[in-house]
Formats: C-alpha cells, structure tokens, sequence
C-alpha cells in the first residue's frame, strides 16, 4: 500500500532528483502517509532524508539540507505494516556494513526473521523494526559478492517470500535505480534524458506520459538514457508493454476543490460519460481487450464477481442487472473470503476481478485461484498496467482518471456503469436480448451523466444537513433492491471518513433485528425505489419509513421526482431525476457521497487521507 519514486537523469540541476521525488510522493500520499523519505547518491554517497508522519514534514526537514543532491533518487511513502510509523522505520533504509546502499520497499516481506537472523549473525546493522531493512541489507550483500547492483537484485530476491516492490541505489552504482517487482505495483516512466519509477503512473505524470509495463518477478534497471528489463533467471525483456497515460498532470490536482475527495464526487457526470463513451459500434457493443472467445460467453453457466469494500458494493449493485439481462446467477464474494472457502467454481464460470487499482492482493489472489480452477476472468479496472488485468483473460476500463482521495467515488460509478457494459454485452452474445433493446438501454445509460450533474447541482441541500448533523455520532442506510447495497456503499462512506458508527440495512430486515438500534433522533437514510417499477417493493419501502419514524427516527429519504407519497414519512426529502430502476444506484449514491464528505469535513478530519486507511491494498 505504500508508495514509491525512483528517478535517475543527468546530474544538473542538482536539485532534480528530490524535486521530482518529492512531486511524485505527493501524487503518492494516497497510498500511505504514516512517514515519507528520499535517498539520494552523489559522489560516492548515499544521502537520504526521512521523518515520522505525513510528507509535510519531510519537506520541512529537507528545506534545512543543502547535501541531498546527486543524479537519482528514490522516494517513499508509508503505510505502515512492521513496525510503528516513526523516523526509525521510515524508508529508506540503509543496507551493508557502511551504508552503500538504501532501498524502498512496497509490500510484505515473509521470511525476513529468518533472514534477519542470518544477516545480523554476519555483523550487519539492524536499527528499525521493519522486514524492508532485510532486504536491504541482502541486495547489499550480494552487492559485495557481484559487484553489480542488477544481478545482486536478481539474487536477493530468490530469497525473499512475500509480496514486493524493492527499489535500491548504491554507491558503486551512480546514475543507477534499480527496482524489483513481485505482487506488487511498478510502473516505468520514459522520459527524454531521464526516466523514472513509480506504484502508479501519477508518480511522474508531470514529466512523462510514456510508460512500460512491468510484469512479475521482473527487475528493472533505470539510468537517464536507458531501460533495461530481465526475467528472474536473468533472461533479456526485448518487448515490454508500453503504453500511453491517457490523462495529464492536471486530473491528479485539486482544480479549486477544498479536497480531493469533492472533485472527485463532482467529476462523476463527465467520468461516467468517459466511460460510456465509443462502446456501441454499428449496433454492437466492444469492450476493452477482451480475449475470451464469444463461444466460451455463451457457454458460462455463471458469474462471480470478487471485489473487497466499495468494489464489492458496486458488484452488488449489479448483479441485480446481468440477472436481469442474462438469466444467468451471480454471486457477490469478498475477494479475501473467496478462495479459502473451497468455492465451487469450473470452466464455465466466469469470474469478474473489479478493483480500482488494478493491484488489490485480496483480489488478485481470487483471480489466480479462480484460474488455477479452469475459470475466465474479466477485470473491471481504472488504471492501465496493473497487475489484475495484466493476469485476467480479458479486461474493462473504466476511463474515469485518477482517483486520488482514498474513499472511492468516481470509481464506483464507473465500476458500476462498466459491469453494465459487460452485462449488456453478455446479452448481446448470448442473445437475451435483442439488438433494439440493448439499443434503448444503452440510450438510457448515455442519459445518466446529464441526470448526474443535475443531482450534483442541487448539492447545497445536502450539505447543509451535512453540516448540521456534524455532531450525529452514529447513521442508519435503509434500502431494498439495488437500494440495499447503495445504503451499504453509503455507511461505509461515512464509517471512512467521519470516523461515527454506520450501518447499511437490507430495508426487509429491518424487523428482524437492527429497528432496535431505532430511538429518539436517531437519523436513517432510506434510499426509495421508484413507484414506476415494481409498485409492491416501493409501498413496502414507505411502510419502512413509517416504522422507524413511529420509534422516533429522522427520517432522510431519497426519493425520485414526482414521489409524493413519501412526504408524509419523510422529515428531509432529497430528490433524483427519474430513471431505470437498474440505473437508480448511480444517482442515490451521490448525495450519500457528498453528505460524508461534508460532515467529515465540518468535523473538521482530512476527508482525502483518513486514519489508519490506504488507497490501494496491496496487501493480504
């Protein structure tokens, strides 16, 4: 879950390589923030700079540092998982008997007692709490042995267990990075004159919009004018992927937001649009790399989509639509329960990866065992070169930019909007559907991102209530239908960012349990269906209303325009313009989204980097 820079370019200005870690640790922050470093090398010596606690402070302590110059660097920021988040175990650490080397390190290291053990047993110097420190200290032992910083790389991690991304520099090695990868994102920029490494392309999007692929158990060596990429038996990569970032510095800025996190909620009717965009072609739907053979679609006897935290939510908003669409059953999994339950899965399930990141552990391990059992994968996925769609059959952008603050909202609409592509398109090949009304329902869709803005531009409603519930310590999501996992999506939200008690409730299980949480004042949101679809489900969903608010609730109601009959149950009204029931989710999130938005922010709390979270789990 942390983040990492690496930079290697000519030698003037000597401020370049802190300069462009610092940039790209900023646009990192996201991953981690529990303490930031940069190494750098420059005349035969490592330098590097690290403290305790958000990047702010790194800066601060490297204002006062006239040394830390050179020709490259590598940077971090961390998510802490051994050891307390303290300047001690803040990369970089320091590897070999006379600190020649420093090293980053994303990921789990497994077996670092053990090789702990066996380094301090030959005299090197251990200070911190961390596995990362063993890594360092084993690519500068075989460093010694080598004397070249690529195959000592190579080396040190045939020992290692785990999941990582490791990047080192050396003494002996100026104008040299050189980086490892195993379950763990990396990504190369390709600059001219000078190149860089980073998790995710927002590490260098300033500088660069070319990239290379990395894939597993591959090492990468960086200098200003070269490339290099080798196997793990050390074999050449004559061809790795490139790729074009498909978005400029300018989406990873806050655009005159106070947070990202509210950019983001109103980027959504465009990043929808983007999403959308170009995937009916002369009446037929095209999807993004697919490469499962329409035969092997028809055949699928079932879907299951793994997916952790509002990824999951957004399966489960689907599902009510490719069951609808396909006739065919879907099953929902957390991706970090899936695979250690024996799930019943063959050749013709097809398995649907979504993570925002396109690295989430939990996830890809799903995927792998679901391959390991003869089943596809199809990826729903925002960010080109990751893992998850670089190992499934076949892959879904989202197209929706980057997606900085750490509670997800743009991307679970286009999660949600991508699965129905794929649902449509499963139609289409198996012939749920015809042409007409895949036609119309795709219309349908391509009307969403105006009714989304319109949603959005009526916000001041909602944050007023936000503002005013600032001191509520704890919020019930009631909602049947695809209802129900948006008053889910919506309790998480507000469990992320304002830190009170939430829960999301099935409206149908109400009585079975959670109405004794329901006393005097106690707000509940109630996400309504509409009255034009199923008219049963809707008068049940009022008789909810009716119940809580005979027990003392408040009773905050989301409801389309035109809804009249909630107005007696209801003591805020919050309207949406009509629409499909399968599509209502995309609308009746978006004030939920805003409402935690403002209340952690009347709280006064850092909506876009809350307590103890990271955007992207990378591990399990």
């Amino acid at each position: 879950m942390c983040g990492i820079v690496g930079y290697a370019g000519p030698a003037p200005p000597p401020s370049r390589p802190v300069d462009v870690a610092l940039q790209g640790l900023a646009r990192l922050e996201y991953r981690g923030y529990d303490s930031a470093g940069i190494a750098v090398v420059d005349d035969g010596t490592v330098r590097l700079g690290k403290r305790a606690g958000k990047l702010q402070n790194l800066r601060e302590a490297l204002a006062e540092r006239t040394d830390m110059t050179g020709s490259v660097s590598i940077g971090h920021t961390r998510w802490a998982t051994h050891g307390s988040p303290n300047d001690t175990n803040a990369h970089p650490h320091l590897g070999g008997h006379d600190d020649e080397l420093a090293l980053v390190h994303n990921g789990i290291i497994e077996n670092f007692a053990a090789l702990r053990a066996e380094l301090e047993a030959a005299g090197y110097p251990f200070r911190s709490e961390t596995d990362s420190e063993a890594a360092a200290h084993l690519v500068a032992r075989e460093m010694e042995a080598t004397g070249d910083l690529t195959e000592a790389m190579r080396r040190a991690v045939t020992h290692l267990d785990g999941a990582f991304t490791l990047l080192a520099v050396h003494r002996d090695a100026p104008g040299t990075v050189v980086a490892a990868r195993r379950n763990s994102p990396l990504v190369v920029g390709l600059g001219d004159g000078e190149n860089f490494l980073g998790s995710d392309v927002a590490a260098f999007v300033d500088s660069t919009r070319e990239a290379l692929e990395i894939d597993h158990d591959q090492i990468v060596t960086v200098t200003a004018d070269a490339v290099r990429v080798i196997t793990a038996d050390g074999a050449e990569v004559t061809d790795p992927k490139r790729f074009t970032i498909e978005w400029d510095v300018t989406a990873a800025q806050k655009g005159g937001y106070p947070s990202f996190m509210a950019k983001e909620i109103h980027e959504q009717a465009g990043a929808i649009a983007d999403t959308l965009l170009g995937r009916l072609v002369d009446g037929k739907l095209h999807l993004d790399e697919k490469a499962i053979d329409d035969s092997v679609l028809r055949s699928v006897d079932k879907i299951v989509v793994v997916a952790c935290g509002t990824a999951a939510n957004a399966g489960a908003v689907v599902k009510y639509a490719i069951e609808h669409w396909c006739r065919i059953p879907v099953e929902v999994e957390l991706a970090h329960e899936f695979r250690y339950r024996d799930p019943v899965v063959t050749e013709k399930t097809l398995v649907v990866a979504i993570s925002q990141s396109g690295e989430t552990m939990d996830t890809l391990m799903a995927v792998r065992h679901a391959q390991e059992q003869g089943a596809k994968v199809i990826a729903i996925c925002n960010t080109r070169g990751s893992t998850i769609p670089r190992e499934a059959d076949a892959a879904l952008y989202l197209y929706v930019g980057p997606e900085i603050a750490v509670a997800s909202t743009k991307a679970y609409l286009g999660q949600i909007a991508a699965c129905y592509l794929l649902g449509l398109y499963l139609a289409q090949v198996r012939g749920n559907l015809f042409p007409d009304e895949i036609a119309q329902i795709m219309e349908d869709l391509h009307a969403l991102p105006e009714k989304i803005q319109q949603v959005l531009d009526a916000s001041a409603q909602v944050e007023d209530l936000a503002k005013d519930m600032k001191d509520a310590t704890s919020v019930l999501f009631l909602g049947r239908h695809v209802g129900y996992p948006t008053a889910m999506e919506g309790a998480l939200k507000l469990k992320e960012i304002a830190y009170i008690h939430a829960e999301g409730f099935a409206a149908g299980e109400l009585k079975h349990g959670p109405i004794a949480l329901i006393e005097e004042g106690q707000p509940v949101f109630v996400i309504v269906p509409s009255p034009r679809g199923r008219d049963v489900l809707h008068s049940k969903v009022i008789s909810n209303i009716q119940e809580v608010r005979a027990r003392g609730a408040r009773t905050l109601v989301i409801a389309e325009e035109g809804d009249d009959e909630v107005l007696p149950y209801a003591d805020v009204v919050i309207r949406i313009p009509q629409t499909r029931t399968l599509f209502a989710a995309l609308l009746t999130v978006i004030p939920l989204q805003i409402f935690a938005c403002e209340l952690a922010t009347a709280k006064g709390l850092d909506v876009d980097q809350p307590r103890n979270l990271a955007k992207s789990v990378t591990v399990e």
